[in-house]
């Protein structure tokens, strides 16, 4: 056999595969021996048809069958003489097998990039110490205030005002005419100002009373989050059912004891301030991981094979896909498609192989190795996270190979940065200003308690 490696880049390769016509021969007789013995043709006994009647009558199938196993055994047989580090399945657009003559082809393939050894001791990083506030404290406390607020309806005959909840009827025409997608609804509950359908309805609904009934022209704007409602004038037929006031619990050991495992106040401030701090300190560690990677991957050139972004890129698809399943969406209903998302965050995808490859790397090159006490603090870590025992941790992986080796991969990982930092000199700085996303300013699930704490 004959193999030629040709570069199309330094991790793309061509392989020139040629069996020689010998082999091929070989391969062809031994297939239509061992057809000859199963086929049953009519007019010959079996065992006894010529080979020139099973080559006219399976002529095609059999090349297809030899030329996949030459291809196979010939392949491995180049990458073992090569020496390549082949990644996922080889390119090849199989030729037509003739007889008597060699069978040659290409195969592109892509190959584990090659890395110089990382310079990774004495980075110069700065960690911030970010400090949880009274301030976002007393606004995640405002925030569960809020979410546990209970409406009552409004005794007194008065008008609508801004920032009242009202129980209305409504129906839009347009032209005229009912508008399939402004359909009759019935009892709809809307705080005024807050622009549920259209901040225009709301300041059109300020004044109304009980019991009224009143005819809204809204013109929805040009970027409306409803496609098919986009631009257009709606004349909304409304009846105003009944005007609800907010009630506010008090912020006291109650509001503490409604959360179900609080018995004060203080217990539940504790709570909320820790989640912010751990909010905190994961942000703080992720920027240092951030100077770490921006550093070495800005220390050498290397190209990386699309079969690992591709990879990625996948995953960061699936994790889409399944975070919209939470809210039983699809990439089309929320106005996305997959080569869009791929389009995105090819980039991305390109960036967390660099630091994966630049890991890896790190960790043949310090002969790093998980222990068995590694392993048994990175299950009891897991456990405490998830509030599950240890043992059920230990016999999910003990079950599933797979997960267990990304697990030690990962653990790995992570002894590979703990090892980074602590062969740099970190600076502690305070904060200039806020970071652009305070942990749970705008999302109350993000440090509100929870029975199980996450990471």
């Amino acid at each position: 056999m004959h193999v030629n490696v040709e570069d199309e880049s330094s991790v793309k390769k061509t392989l020139h595969i040629e069996v020689p016509a010998e082999d091929v021969k070989h391969e062809l007789d031994d297939a239509y021996k061992t057809l000859k013995k199963t086929a049953k043709i009519k007019g010959f006994r079996p065992g006894k048809t010529p080979r020139s009647v099973l080559e006219r009558m399976y002529k095609k199938d059999v090349n297809a069958d030899v030329s996949s196993k030459l291809i196979q055994t010939s392949f491995v047989e180049a990458i073992r003489e090569t020496g390549l580090n082949v990644l996922g399945t080889p390119d090849i657009e199989p030729p037509e097998l003739q007889s008597g003559q060699s069978y040659a082809y290409d195969a592109v393939v892509e190959i584990q990039p090659e890395l110089a050894d990382v310079d990774f001791k004495g980075l110069e990083l700065e960690k911030t110490m970010y400090q949880a506030s009274d301030e976002e404290l007393e606004n995640q406390l405002k925030m569960m205030q809020k979410n546990m607020a209970s409406q009552q309806t409004v005794k007194e005959e008065r008008p609508v005002k801004d920032g009242d909840f009202v129980l209305i009827d409504h129906e839009g025409f347009k032209d005229g005419e009912p508008f399939a997608e402004t359909g009759f609804t019935e009892n709809f509950t809307m705080k005024i100002g807050d622009g549920q359908i259209a901040k225009d309805l709301d300041d059109k609904l300020i004044g109304m009373v009980a019991g009224e009934t009143r005819d809204v022209e809204v013109a929805l704007p040009e970027d409306y989050f409803n496609d098919k409602l986009a631009g257009l004038t709606i004349t909304f037929k409304v009846k105003l059912n009944e005007i609800r006031e907010q009630i506010l619990p008090e912020i006291d050991d109650e509001l503490a004891k409604k959360m179900g495992q609080y018995e004060t106040l203080d217990e539940l401030k504790k709570t909320i301030h820790e989640n912010l701090q751990q909010g905190y300190d994961k942000r703080s560690e992720q920027e240092i991981n951030e100077q770490i990677f921006k550093t070495l991957i800005s220390q050498q050139e290397f190209e990386v094979p699309e079969i690992l972004i591709q990879a990625e890129l996948d995953n960061i698809i699936a994790e889409a896909e399944r975070s919209f399943q939470q809210y039983n969406k699809s990439f089309e209903e929320m106005g996305m498609s997959r080569d869009a998302l791929a389009g995105e965050y090819h980039e991305t995808a390109e960036k967390q192989v660099r630091r994966y490859l630049i890991l890896n790397k790190i960790i043949g090159q310090e002969k790093l190795e998980v222990s068995d006490t590694d392993l048994e603090n990175g299950y009891q870590e897991m456990a405490d996270n998830f509030k599950h025992p240890v043992e059920e941790i230990k016999e999910f992986y003990k079950q599933n190979g797979d997960k267990l080796e990304n697990f030690k991969h990962s653990l790995l990982e992570k002894q590979t940065i703990g090892l980074i930092i602590e062969e740099s000199t970190v600076t502690e700085v305070k904060p200039e200003k806020l970071p652009p996303e305070v942990p749970g300013e705008n999302d109350s699930e993000e440090t509100e308690p929870k029975e199980e704490t996450t990471e």
